[in-house]
């Protein structure tokens, strides 16, 4: 120590070397290695990063035998983009009947729902692999409902996902709940 306390010069500087080599060391580890999730995946696919917390919507049909065979029926993994989306775990409370695939911007499938207000009599459907979807553009995701069923459901599909998740779940639909005429009310 010094006649006023503080501590020696060589001291402050060698602490300081210290933490500067610490913080480079740090930051070419961080740049050079995987992060810990993405080691263990296989064929470089990094784990989904935790349970989704979805928020709760109306479904009052999602306790509904329809529903139930839907999901039961839904694939473990969807095709998007030329990418493999494994299914995703859902945050506890879990809405009843709801489905997620992928990580970052995962595609979410929900069933048992109320009309979309949206579907009137003049709006403009699209029919996929025997499927009448009514599209809802959102914010970087559009969610499909499926309009022609005895229970409403909707694909919520993000802006970058490509068609494949709402192409694989069209046939999953017609396969596993027959059509209906549309209802507007």
């Amino acid at each position: 120590m010094s006649e006023t306390g503080a501590p020696p010069r060589s001291l402050v500087a060698a602490a300081a070397v210290l933490a500067a080599v610490l913080a480079v060391t740090v930051a070419v580890l961080g740049v050079v290695l995987p992060s810990g999730s993405d080691q263990d995946a296989p064929d470089g696919a990094a784990d989904p990063p935790g349970p989704l917390p979805l928020v709760s919507i109306p479904a009052p049909e999602s306790g509904s035998a329809e529903c139930a065979t839907l999901v039961r029926a839904a694939p473990g993994t969807l095709e998007s983009a030329g990418e493999q989306l494994g299914r995703r775990e859902l945050a506890q409370p879990t809405p009843p009947a709801a489905l997620a695939w992928g990580r970052d911007n995962p595609v979410v499938l929900r069933c048992g729902l109320q009309r979309p207000p949206e579907l009137t009599p003049t709006s403009t459907l699209r029919e996929i692999g025997g499927v009448r979807w009514l599209p809802v553009p959102g914010e970087g995701a559009t969610t499909w409902y499926v309009v022609d069923r005895g229970v409403y459901s909707a694909l919520t599909v993000p802006d970058d996902a490509g068609t494949g998740p709402l192409q694989q779940l069209s046939e999953t639909v017609a396969d596993a709940l027959p059509a209906v005429p549309l209802s507007f009310e």
